[in-house]
C-alpha cells in the first residue's frame, strides 16, 4: 500500500504540491512577471521555429499555447516552460517532406503515447545516462543543420524549394548565390547583430523581440523588397483552431513509427535535460516520469490544435527563471500570454520579414551548437571522440532519426561496457572471515584472513553486475585451469543485479559444470537474487542445497560431504 501511494504521489504535478505549500501573493506577482516577460519573448521563437520546420508559423503558435500551457499545468518541474524548440526543426522538416502535416501529426501523437508509457514506466531516471557525447553530437549536429537551413532567408536567396539533404542543400546554395537579395542580406545581418549586442550589453532585454520590431517597423517603413511572412504564408489567424484529430490509417502509422521513436526520444530527452538545468539554477527537484507524462499528453493535445512536436526549452526555462518565476503558474501565464499577442498583435505578426526570423533561427543554432563542449570531447578518450563524431555525422549527412536512434544504442553500448569493465572475477587463494563479531573492521577482499581453501575447490568471486560477458570468462577460466576443481564455488556477496542473459548463462555454467564432473555452489547469494533465481528456475538446475548465503556454510557443506579430499580441520 506504501509503495503504490508511493509511485501514486510521483505523478502529482508540481502545481498542485506548490499550492499546497502554499501559494502566496508575492509568488504570483513574480509569476505575472516571468510569464509575461517569457511569452514575449517566445513569440518571435514560436514563429520561427515553425517557419524553419516548414509549416505556417501560426502552428508555431498553437504549439506554445497549448503544449506551453499543459507541460506546465501536468508536468514535474516547477519552472519549465514547454514549447517549439530548435532541437525539432530538423526532424519535423524532414517528416514534412517525406510525409506531409497530417504524418507529423501522426508520428507526434504516437510519440506522445511513447511519451507517457515511458513515464509509466518509470524510465525518467534511465534517460539521464545517456552519455554526454552522444547528446553533445546530435546537439551540434541539429545546430549546424539548422544554420544551413536558413541561408536561404538570411541572403534571400530565390529559390523554391531547399532539399532537406545537407549536401545538397549546400550545393543549391553555391549555384544560386547569385540571386541574394541585399536588402534581405542587410536586415537578417543587423537583425543578428543586434541580438548579440543585446545579449551582451542589456540580457534582461528580450533581445529577440527587440531586434525583430526594429527589423520589421525598418522594412515596413521603407518599403524594402523583402520577403515576410504574410507575403509568403498569408495572415496569421487570431484564435485557435477547432480541436480535430488528424486521418490516421495503418500504413502512415507504419511508414511514421521509426520517426515517432525520434520524436519521442528527442522530446523526453530535451525536456529532462532543460528540468535538470532548472534544477540547478533553483536548487529544486524535478519529478522526471511526472514531466514525461505531462510531455506526452502536451504533445497530443498540440496536435489536436494543430500544433507540431514540443518539449522543454532549456533558453526560455532558464530566462523563466531569471525573470523571477516560482511555480508553474508563470509557464501558464506565458501561454495565455501568448494567446492574447495572437488576438491582438497577429495583423502586425505577419509583417515580420523572413530573413529577420532567419537570423534568430541562426542566433538559436549558435546557443545549441556547444562547440566548446564538441572540441573538449575530440581532445578526449578516443572511443568518447568516435561516438560523438559517429553521432553528429549521421545527424548532419543521413537523417536525425537515425542519429538519435543509433545515438541511445551506443549509449546502451557504452553503459554495458562500463557496467563489464567495473565488473571484476577474481580467484581466491585466500578468503576473509566474514564474521562481523570476529574482524568487523576488515571487510577488504584484498586482505589475507584466516582460512586457505582447500586444494581440489576453486572459489571465484563475481565483483559487480552479472552479465553474459561474466559467465564466458569464467567458462574461459574453467577451461584454462591447469588441474580440474572437484568443486567449483562461486562468490556472489558483491553482486547487485542478474540480468536475464546471465541467468541462462550461469545456468549454462552448471551444465558445463556437471559435464566434467565439478560440483557447483554458490555463495553470498542476496535474498533478492535468491528469489529471482526461484522464479526463473535457476535454484532448481544448481539444486537448493548448493546456494549458501556465505562462504562459510559452503566450506562447511564440502567438508560434511565430504566432497574434498582436504581437511578443514
Amino acid at each position: 500500500m506504501g509503495l503504490s501511494n508511493y509511485k501514486f504521489q510521483d505523478y502529482i504535478p508540481k502545481v498542485v504540491l506548490c499550492f499546497r505549500e502554499g501559494y502566496s501573493k508575492k509568488y504570483f506577482f513574480n509569476d505575472l512577471f516571468a510569464g509575461i516577460s517569457v511569452g514575449v519573448i517566445a513569440l518571435p521563437l514560436a514563429l520561427a521555429f515553425a517557419i524553419g520546420s516548414g509549416v505556417p508559423p501560426e502552428r508555431g503558435l498553437f504549439t506554445a499555447i497549448v503544449a506551453g500551457f499543459l507541460i506546465s499545468l501536468l508536468g514535474g518541474s516547477r519552472v519549465q516552460i514547454g514549447g517549439p524548440t530548435g532541437a525539432f526543426v530538423v526532424v519535423v522538416y524532414t517528416i514534412i517532406q517525406k510525409h506531409g502535416y497530417d504524418g507529423l501529426a501522426v508520428a507526434t501523437i504516437i510519440a506522445g503515447i511513447l511519451m507517457i508509457l515511458m513515464g509509466i514506466a518509470r524510465f525518467g531516471i534511465f534517460l539521464k545516462f545517456i552519455p554526454f557525447p552522444v547528446t553533445t553530437g546530435f546537439t551540434t549536429g541539429i545546430a549546424l543543420v539548422i544554420f544551413t537551413s536558413q541561408i536561404k532567408d538570411f541572403f534571400g536567396l530565390q529559390i523554391e524549394k531547399v532539399p532537406p539533404q545537407f549536401l545538397e542543400k549546400c550545393t543549391l546554395f553555391c549555384t544560386q548565390a547569385y540571386t541574394w537579395n541585399k536588402w534581405a542580406f542587410i536586415v537578417a545581418l543587423s537583425t543578428l547583430i543586434s541580438i548579440f549586442v543585446l545579449r551582451r550589453y542589456f540580457p534582461r532585454l528580450p533581445g529577440a523581440i527587440v531586434a525583430i520590431i526594429f527589423a520589421t517597423a525598418a522594412s515596413y517603413i521603407f518599403g524594402l523588397p523583402i520577403e515576410t511572412i504574410e507575403s509568403k504564408f498569408g495572415e496569421i489567424p487570431r484564435m485557435l483552431p477547432t480541436p480535430s484529430f488528424p486521418h490516421i490509417s495503418y500504413e502512415l502509422i507504419k511508414n511514421v513509427f521509426p520517426d515517432a521513436i525520434t520524436i519521442a526520444l528527442l522530446g523526453a530527452i530535451e525536456s529532462l535535460l532543460s528540468a535538470v538545468v532548472a534544477d540547478g539554477m533553483t536548487g529544486t527537484r524535478h519529478r522526471s516520469n511526472c514531466e514525461l507524462v505531462a510531455q506526452g499528453l502536451a504533445n497530443i493535445g498540440s496536435i489536436i490544435f494543430g500544433g507540431i512536436p514540443a518539449t522543454g526549452a532549456i533558453a526560455r526555462t532558464s530566462a523563466n527563471i531569471k525573470m523571477g518565476a516560482k511555480t508553474p503558474v508563470a509557464g501558464m501565464i506565458h501561454a495565455v500570454t501568448l494567446l492574447l499577442l495572437m488576438l491582438l498583435l497577429a495583423p502586425l505578426a505577419a509583417k515580420i520579414p523572413l530573413c529577420a526570423l532567419s537570423a534568430v533561427l541562426i542566433y538559436v543554432a549558435w546557443n545549441m551548437s556547444e562547440l566548446g563542449h564538441f572540441i573538449e570531447i575530440l581532445k578526449s578518450q578516443r572511443s568518447e571522440a568516435i561516438i560523438l563524431l559517429i553521432t553528429f555525422l549521421l545527424t548532419v549527412l543521413i537523417d536525425l532519426s537515425v542519429a538519435v536512434q543509433v545515438g541511445v544504442i551506443l549509449a546502451a553500448v557504452v553503459f554495458v561496457k562500463k557496467m563489464a569493465d567495473n565488473t571484476s572475477v577474481e580467484v581466491c587463494r585466500i578468503l576473509i572471515d566474514e564474521n562481523d563479531n570476529e574482524a568487523p573492521q576488515l571487510r577488504d577482499s584484498d586482505i589475507l584472513f584466516r582460512k586457505d581453501i582447500p586444494e581440489d575447490v576453486t572459489v571465484f568471486e563475481i565483483n559487480g553486475p552479472f552479465f553474459y560477458s561474466v559467465a564466458d570468462l569464467l567458462s574461459e577460466t574453467l577451461i584454462r585451469l591447469d588441474k580440474t576443481p572437484r568443486v567449483f564455488i562461486l562468490r556472489m556477496r558483491k553482486v547487485p543485479i542478474v540480468d536475464t542473459t546471465g541467468i541462462r548463462a550461469l545456468k549454462e555454467f552448471q551444465l558445463k559444470c556437471k559435464q566434467k564432473g565439478i560440483i557447483f555452489l554458490l555463495s553470498g547469494v542476496s535474498e533478492k537474487i535468491r528469489e529471482k533465481f526461484k522464479d526463473t528456475s535457476v535454484e532448481l538446475s544448481i539444486g537448493k542445497e548448493h546456494i549458501f548465503p556465505d562462504i562459510n556454510s559452503a566450506l562447511s557443506y564440502v567438508k560434511q560431504h565430504q566432497l574434498s579430499d582436504y581437511s578443514l580441520a
